[in-house]
């Protein structure tokens, strides 16, 4: 299949920055460059190689059976120096460890409070 190139997408892009779009049953998505869009081909359109052995769930991404097979095995490979406390992915040790930092990267632009959590941003705003 080909890739269209159109400048013309409802979603605010730079006038700069040409937009990758193919179509995507049941999905209208435009992508801002090409390898955004090969990453979401290969993630929910392409073959799925990497089958689970312990459920059905397949995987188009070697990575992604990885880190769902934890679930299975309850490894938590990823250890908290302060408290001792493991998690199943990176991402969710740096959210932690936030509790023990006090950092808040998340200003709500409508007043001066900060937040640990983008969620707790999020539910703020409302």
């Amino acid at each position: 299949e080909e890739l269209s190139l159109s400048q013309n997408c409802e979603m605010p892009v730079k006038e700069e920055i040409e937009v990758y779009e193919e179509p995507v049953p049941k999905q209208d998505k435009a992508f801002s460059d090409k390898s955004s869009l090969l990453i979401h081909k290969k993630t929910y359109i392409d073959e799925k190689l990497y089958q689970c052995s312990r459920c059905d769930k397949a995987f188009s991404q070697k990575g992604n059976l990885i880190r769902h097979e934890r679930i299975h095995t309850g490894e938590k490979p990823y250890l908290c120096e302060q408290c001792g406390m493991t998690f199943l992915q990176n991402n969710d040790l740096i959210k932690h460890q936030r509790t023990h930092t006090g950092e808040k990267p998340y200003q709500c632009n409508q007043c001066d409070k900060s937040f640990s959590r983008n969620s707790i941003l999020v539910q703020h705003q409302r």
